[in-house]
């Protein structure tokens, strides 16, 4: 694993977990508490190792699939941005709605829709930027 690897695991992780405790434990934790779909005692750290996981893997993936053949770093980030965002929308907002009893299965899709579009609009050009000069 190269330098840009790290890079990039980095450029996911740092911002998506502060970003994720804000959202989810903060900024819209009475939304959240009121779906009644969390755990009363949340293991933070799990959520941590959740992260640094799907940074490697993205880091991985997008060294595979993108960086070989960015023209610009940011466009790239981009596209990036937009197939992981849908592939983790799949999961984090779709998938978790069908399996984990909630209140409000629109309300829970809509506020993880709006935390993954901001998390992949972030992670997304940070991703780019941290392989850029890759194709070189």
């Amino acid at each position: 694993m190269d330098r840009r690897f790290w890079l990039g695991l980095l450029a996911y992780v740092l911002p998506t977990f502060p970003l994720g405790y804000v959202w989810h434990l903060v900024a819209f934790a009475e939304r959240y508490e009121a779906l009644d779909v969390y755990r009363d005692d949340l293991i933070i750290p799990f959520g941590l190792l959740a992260m640094l996981i799907q940074g490697a893997v993205c880091s991985w993936f997008y060294g595979k699939a993108f960086a070989p053949r960015a023209e610009s770093w940011l466009r790239s980030g981009l596209a990036f941005g937009a197939i992981a965002g849908a592939l983790g929308w799949s999961y984090m907002a779709i998938a978790a709605g069908a399996k984990h009893v909630m209140n409000s299965v629109p309300d829970f899709v809509l506020l993880e829709t709006g935390f993954v579009i901001l998390q992949f609009a972030i992670a997304g050009p940070l991703m780019g930027l941290a392989w850029r000069g890759a194709a070189k």
